[in-house]
């Protein structure tokens, strides 16, 4: 009788076990909550583009066919406005002069001589002693012979100008950026001496698309990374009002430092900071990626949670923009949302921006799962750990 109702007390236990209630399932992960956070971010534009001098001084020698003597600067080097250069022989240049000069006293005398002729002809002519005619000869005379001496004057000046030429200086401050002028070597027209980076200003040509041209304006500030991993500050000088047909950029003039890391030629990349706006940020742990859309996990009041669907925007830092698909204030899973699925049902020991804004302070209960009820979040929570 004892054994009877030992066994129908355990049958009963069992069957009252197997009713228990299938919504009482185990938590599948426990997590913390964030919402959205208004901040203000700074809105850049990245672009691309080369490192070029300010403007490139070309210098060569205003005489040609005289040698090279003496090269004084070379490539890197730093030259103030009058610095001489390169010097030029002045052997040939002195004999010019020294001709011109002659030929100017030789043309003076001349001039002299033809003067004095055409004074006593005038006075003769008064007399009645020469006819006009002779008289009109020598005034002539007197007149080619001054034409002559002022020709040639003007000779003796461009020779003694010539001979000033002799030292090539440069025609501002600068670096000198290229050098192909060598002792003995004569000098021709138009060739190219020395090259100079004017003041050693040097500009960044950033190369912008052409949507985003019109948000530039000057005096905006840019940044840019050095080779030496510095940055380097700019400052927008001039916008380009013209679009490549070709590659439907625009580019952007940014004036550079003069002791900075850069350098004319090389290639740089960059950031143009044009102001200040509002966003609405979540942490990037927060937010999915699944078949190229980004997902959160919202919790529901019963603590389940449901993916959603947001579209997102900007990155900073450890933050990314929400564009659209989330309201101010909901709650969503900070973390661990890979472990999650669609309806799983969380434990929730907080808020990650402001504890107090959890809708909901008491967490669901820890109960036991049933067989074949909340294993698959069972399961889970024990990968978790």
């Amino acid at each position: 009788m004892v054994l009877v109702v030992a066994v129908g007390a355990f049958l009963f236990h069992r069957q009252s076990v197997n009713k228990t209630p299938a919504g009482a399932d185990r938590p599948a992960l426990t997590v913390v909550t964030t919402v959205l956070k208004p901040v203000q971010w700074q809105q850049v534009l990245n672009a691309n583009g080369n490192v070029v001098p300010w403007q490139e001084a070309i210098i060569g020698s205003e005489i040609t066919g005289v040698r090279i003597v003496e090269v004084r600067v070379s490539v890197g080097d730093k030259v103030t406005r009058g610095q001489v250069l390169a010097t030029l022989a002045n052997d040939t240049l002195q004999a010019n002069e020294a001709e011109s000069q002659a030929a100017l006293k030789e043309s003076e005398a001349v001039l002299a001589e033809a003067s004095a002729n055409a004074a006593r002809m005038r006075k003769l002519s008064e007399s009645g002693f020469v006819s006009a005619q002779q008289a009109g000869g020598a005034i002539a005379t007197e007149n080619t012979a001054r034409a002559r001496f002022d020709a040639q004057r003007a000779r003796m000046k461009v020779s003694a100008e010539r001979l000033t030429q002799q030292n090539i200086t440069a025609p501002d401050a600068g670096v000198i950026s290229a050098r192909s002028a060598t002792v003995g070597a004569l000098t021709q027209p138009g060739a190219e001496l020395f090259r100079l980076i004017r003041q050693g200003r040097i500009e960044w040509h950033a190369d912008v698309a052409a949507e985003e041209l019109s948000l530039i304006k000057k005096g905006m500030k840019v940044e840019l990374a050095s080779a030496q991993g510095n940055i380097v500050q700019g400052t927008v000088r001039a916008i380009s009002p013209m679009i490549n047909p070709q590659t439907r950029y625009g580019q952007v003039l940014v004036d550079l430092p003069a002791n900075s890391d850069l350098v004319a030629g090389m290639f740089a990349k960059g950031v143009i900071v044009s102001g200040e706006r509002a966003a609405m940020v979540l942490p990037q742990s927060a937010v999915l990626l699944r078949d190229n859309y980004a997902y959160v996990y919202v919790l529901a009041p019963d603590f389940h949670v449901a993916a959603k669907k947001v579209a997102t925007g900007r990155r900073q830092g450890n933050q990314i923009e929400i564009v659209s698909g989330l309201a101010p204030g909901v709650q969503v899973v900070e973390s661990g949302g890979s472990f999650l699925v669609e309806g799983d049902l969380v434990r929730v020991t907080g808020t990650a921006n402001n504890s107090n804004s959890l809708p909901h302070s008491t967490p669901p209960p820890n109960l036991p799962p049933q067989a074949g009820v909340g294993a698959n979040g069972s399961l889970r929570e024990d990968s978790v750990r």
